[in-house]
């Protein structure tokens, strides 16, 4: 007991004491471990080879798709005062103006006036006819690339069914490999058979929704044409003041 009271009252034993149960303290203790944080990027690459058509494919899709609705929403305005600027001129017999106005203005609409007043002077159905033709050339053009989108949704899925097939001779090797089916075998083709598959049906979805609303939006500006069209037609056979 008189050691122990000794110890207690020097202070290089209490030190030393303090520092083994500081040691005892951090041996005892444990540390909690760190759960390896979820990346989207290493989930794809899981998904082998055929994710990078896949990718590429979806970078596509949503390239068309902006492409398309910023060019189709932009031809499809039309100023309203447009049609009433080109009546007062053709009625004043300014023809050149007409023309000039036409071509100061964006759109398919104005294309297809400007052929139907260079065509003043003969018959009606021939002015339709040249408007026509005009318009079909506009049509085709704001249709341009549109077929890709039909073309992806229809890909995209067979690739990751492709990634499917591959994922399950990825499982039978790794298994004829190791003689083992623990799931830490499998699960590299699992992996690749289950990402590549939903990876192809989100974007075939996702090139799907694009093409209708492509398709929306130019029957929209189809229509806008052929009731500007119709109204410039009217316009010819209206009697001049």
């Amino acid at each position: 007991m008189f050691t122990t009271l000794l110890q207690i009252t020097n202070p290089a034993a209490t030190t030393t004491v303090a520092d083994t149960l500081t040691q005892t303290a951090q041996v005892v203790v444990p540390t909690a471990p760190t759960e390896d944080s979820f990346q989207l990027i290493e989930l794809i690459m899981k998904g082998g080879p055929i994710m990078i058509p896949i990718g590429l494919l979806s970078v596509l899709t949503i390239y068309i798709l902006i492409e398309r609705f910023m060019t189709i929403r932009k031809a499809s305005k039309i100023d309203p005062l447009f049609m009433h600027n080109i009546k007062d001129l053709i009625h004043n017999g300014n023809m050149d103006a007409a023309k000039a106005t036409c071509k100061a203005t964006y759109g398919p609409l104005a294309r297809m006036v400007e052929k139907g007043i260079s065509r003043i002077g003969k018959p009606i159905k021939e002015i339709e006819a040249a408007m026509e033709s005009v318009g079909k050339a506009e049509v085709y053009k704001l249709e341009k690339n549109t077929s890709i989108l039909s073309i992806i949704g229809k890909i995209a899925p067979i690739l990751g069914f492709v990634g499917t097939i591959m994922g399950v001779i990825v499982i039978f090797y790794d298994i004829g490999l190791t003689g083992d089916i623990a799931i830490k075998t499998i699960s590299k083709g699992l992996y690749q058979k289950m990402i590549t598959s939903a990876s192809g049906l989100v974007v075939g979805l996702l090139s799907y929704i694009s093409y209708y609303i492509i398709n929306t939006m130019l029957d929209k500006a189809i229509q806008n044409m052929e009731l500007g069209a119709a109204e410039f037609i009217d316009l010819l056979q209206e009697p001049t003041k």
